[in-house]
């Protein structure tokens, strides 16, 4: 998938609507937190960011797509917000720029990406201690959900107990999942069924 080029025409309704329920169950997992530093990571045009960007003192987002950060910088700059800075970085090359933080939330992304342990390892080490994991991301499929897609080639979702695993044994603690969203997907005049489960973990 080609996000630089996507970018301009990313913010869709559907996705604007699904943000907002995804960015309620992540503010909802993180109802015992302070406000406090944040990353979202694969951020895109920020459509999670932008509804949680008043619970927390200041939200660093990152992306690899200049496409996507451009979009974001615009939106940012109009709506005036203070407290979101966008950053074009790869974290799993070079971190030299974050802090570390104290809550990291990243939706729809993780499955795009190939060594899923390396990215979270590179997650986890920039976390606070006792800081929190968020990951908003597809439940195990076919591969019916990116069929529209020709070149795609990352993971057709996630099997939640085999993710779940792979972050215990990277060292996060009290790791816990469920579904928190179910829509359909319309492909070619198809309709897919799909999940999307949010699973948060805690830094050791």
């Amino acid at each position: 998938m080609n996000f630089d080029s996507e970018a301009a025409n990313w913010d869709s309704e559907k996705r604007v609507k699904r943000a907002k329920v995804i960015a309620e169950e992540i503010s909802k997992a993180l109802d015992e937190k302070k406000p406090c530093s944040a990353m979202e990571f694969g951020c895109g045009t920020g459509l999670i960011s932008f509804n949680l960007y008043d619970g927390f003192d200041n939200i660093a987002l990152v992306d690899t797509s200049q496409g996507m950060i451009d979009a974001l910088n615009s939106k940012i700059k109009t709506q005036k917000i203070k407290n979101m800075v966008a950053y074009k970085l790869d974290i799993n090359e070079e971190q030299k720029d974050l802090e570390k933080f104290d809550v990291i939330y990243t939706s729809m992304v993780l499955h795009h990406i190939l060594d899923t342990e390396r990215t979270l390892k590179s997650l986890y080490s920039l976390l606070k201690e006792d800081g929190c994991l968020c990951i908003v991301d597809l439940d195990e499929e076919d591969g019916s959900f990116h069929s529209n897609y020709e070149n795609y080639d990352g993971h057709n979702g996630f099997n939640q107990q085999e993710l779940g695993n792979m972050m215990k044994h990277i060292g996060f603690k009290e790791v816990s999942s469920k579904i928190i969203y179910r829509d359909i997907k319309e492909i070619d005049d198809k309709k897919i069924d799909y999940s999307l489960f949010l699973m948060k973990g805690i830094r050791e």
